[in-house]
């Protein structure tokens, strides 16, 4: 089942399974909002048992935004969008998503209440990778999961706050995350227990994503199972 849900003013895509959630994963997007790929991620992990939930992240001065990074003009507006986002407003997003599923009040089209579910997970992808992390430092979110985050060499000062497993998928060749940026990661992050760097040699920014001219199907492939594997573990 599927539809879209609010929590004030902001808008969610919601994909729920047939059973009853095993858990609940929330999905932050790209810089291209609500787009179809987002909601084909959605849909999957509804398909392997979870609730996902993927909010707006533009809705204070974008709201409804879908764009297609491989329209140029489509491109270059995410990046404006990028340049007026505050991720400490991410956080604060992340955290009343949180809530409301854990509480229950989210419901499907406004009429059909969600049961509660406890256990919630995040993977988010380029600046939702970035609040992945954030999410994982200052929220307490069960698992997280990054997907080519940007700016995370520049945070890395709230890694002693990682209180559960995180998971970040790295491109070598990521033309937003510099090698000295994916060195400082690794050098940063590498000894903490509960964060795992996966490094994908060769493959660029969205390698990941679900269609479009970005997607490598076998680092797409191997990211995901990897991804899966993770939630397995530690949203059971």
């Amino acid at each position: 089942m599927t539809s879209n849900a609010q929590i004030g003013a902001m808008t969610l895509y919601i994909a729920a399974p047939a059973t009853p959630a095993k858990a609940a994963i929330i999905v932050v997007p790209e810089i291209f909002g609500l787009n179809p790929g987002i909601v084909a991620k959605c849909d999957k992990l509804a398909a392997q048992g979870y609730l996902a939930v993927a909010p707006e992240i533009f809705w204070r001065f974008a709201p409804g935004v879908e764009l297609n990074p491989d329209v140029e003009a489509e491109l270059q507006q995410a990046f404006g969008y990028f340049g007026q986002y505050d991720a400490d407003d991410g956080v604060i997003d992340i955290e009343a998503t949180i809530k409301a599923i854990r509480a229950g009040s989210l419901s499907i089209g406004g009429t059909t209440p969600i049961a509660a579910v406890h256990k919630v997970g995040l993977v988010g992808y380029c600046l939702g990778g970035k609040l992945a992390y954030l999410a994982a430092a200052r929220t307490d979110v069960d698992a997280s999961v990054g997907y080519y985050a940007v700016g995370v060499d520049a945070m890395l000062n709230e890694s002693h706050a990682i209180a559960h497993p995180l998971m970040l998928h790295i491109a070598s060749e990521d033309g937003f995350v510099t090698k000295d940026a994916q060195a400082a990661m690794h050098s940063g992050l590498d000894a903490l227990p509960n964060v795992t760097l996966c490094d994908y040699p060769g493959l660029d920014h969205g390698f990941a994503t679900e269609s479009g001219n970005r997607r490598d199907d076998a680092g797409a492939t191997l990211a995901d199972s990897r991804t899966e594997a993770f939630f397995k573990e530690h949203l059971a």
